[in-house]
């Protein structure tokens, strides 16, 4: 008897898998594990070795998961697997502030019950997610996770598409995606160019832990080089992004763990009482890196590979998210339409619906990042009464809520909690 929930695939026997995709950190993962709960046979090129993904210890990289972000991934099997070790986020306190000084009286505050749907997200630890993919990716049949194995040449021709790796094999499918991060080989081989610029600014991160507790309350305070982020996770433990410009987070960034505690501090506040620092502590510049063409011949990019954001607004994994969950359904209603997945027409699809998106996401958080990181008396007077009038405008409010929840726009399925 026919599956109703597999796709009807008809594939060429000499290609090793339907879709290649490049990049084993988070988006090819979930993309792998949602193509193959429609039928398709999707082989995952990680560079990095099993055991280094999966021994990764606690350094501070987490994630604000959207509602409809944690819907995709509970629709691939996967959020049961981290729902315990995350934490909601109840609420969002936005403000401009400057070290020594705490945060203007002028803020917006975003509180979840103001939507019907539940927690706008969740804060997950990187170490917990990349966990449960990988025991994904061995449970589920038709994903081949390649650990240790990079790409040094793709070939496309008009039944299909190849990668040579450098260990010398060849494999064959009829779609290849990029989900190779801001660099991307794959992008580049396609000639795919990218757009973008660097903000002459670093994100310092780390996980901090605190007296009292937080509530699952996350704070965006407005300094004059940049955005500090305060991201509530199980227990008295929060993450911290932290945007300096360059050469300062370097100096910061150079200091033992109690002297760079001594920088935090003035900037953090004493709102959650005594702060020490948890795990690692590292760095990673920022810029802004925007594909031209978020597809080639039978050649799509998603995630970091379509675009790299300004942290500002914690949407970047948001964003790849969506990449994912379109591909997915874009691929999949094909081929169950007897249409061949890697075609122009198909693929073109795809990014018809996810260009203007992303492009929007780009130029919005690159907006608020020039206007929110300085400290011009005049800008920062307006933007103050700005948030003031956000904050107490319900109407505005409730539509900031549900656009950090991911609830606008054109959704695909998983995002709405509907199966492909």
């Amino acid at each position: 008897m026919d599956n109703p929930n597999c796709a009807a695939i008809v594939r060429d026997m000499k290609n090793d898998s339907d879709i290649l995709i490049t990049g084993g950190g988070l988006s090819g993962p979930i993309l792998a594990l949602a193509l193959a709960q429609s039928g398709h046979r999707v082989i995952v090129i990680d560079a990095l070795s099993e055991k280094v993904r999966k021994n990764a210890a606690f350094d501070g990289r987490s994630y604000a998961v959207a509602l409809t972000s944690r819907r995709l991934l509970a629709g691939i099997g996967v959020w049961d697997a981290v729902a315990d070790h995350s934490q909601p986020m109840l609420e969002i306190k936005v403000s401009d502030g400057r070290a020594g000084e705490g945060p203007s009286p002028f803020f917006m505050h975003f509180d979840h019950a103001e939507i019907e749907e539940g927690p706008m997200g969740h804060m997950v630890q990187d170490r917990h997610l990349r966990r449960a993919l990988l025991d994904a990716m061995a449970a589920t049949d038709g994903v081949t996770h390649l650990a240790g194995e990079t790409v040094v040449a793709q070939n496309v021709a008009p039944s299909g598409v190849s990668v040579t790796l450098a260990s010398g094999k060849v494999l064959n499918g009829s779609v290849l995606v990029g989900a190779d991060g801001r660099s991307s080989g794959t992008a580049q081989r396609a000639g795919i160019k990218r757009n973008g610029w660097t903000y002459d600014q670093t994100a310092l991160v780390c996980a901090i832990a605190h007296e009292k507790p937080h509530n699952g309350i996350a704070h965006q305070f407005f300094m004059p080089a940049g955005p500090l982020a305060i991201l509530p996770l199980p227990g008295n433990v929060s993450s911290i992004v932290w945007s300096e410009a360059e050469q300062v987070a370097s100096a910061f960034n150079a200091l033992p763990d109690e002297e760079y505690l001594e920088m935090l501090r003035p900037r953090f506040g004493n709102f959650l009482g005594e702060i020490t620092l948890t795990g690692a502590r590292y760095t990673y510049p920022l810029s802004l890196s925007l594909a031209a063409h978020l597809v080639a011949e039978r050649t799509a990019l998603i995630g970091d590979a379509a675009h790299g954001v300004h942290p500002i607004a914690g949407q970047g994994l948001n964003a790849g998210m969506r990449d994912i969950a379109a591909l997915a359904e874009v691929i999949t209603d094909a081929t169950r339409r007897g249409e061949d997945p890697g075609s122009v027409a198909v693929l073109a699809r795809y990014e018809e619906w996810r260009r203007f998106d992303n492009t929007a996401l780009a130029l919005a958080t690159d907006s608020f990042n020039r206007l929110f990181s300085n400290d011009n008396a005049l800008i920062r007077g307006l933007r103050d009464i700005g948030m003031g009038l956000v904050g107490n405008m319900p109407t505005l409010r409730r539509g900031f809520i549900r656009e950090a929840a991911g609830l606008t726009g054109d959704l695909p399925r998983l995002m709405r909690g509907a199966p492909l």
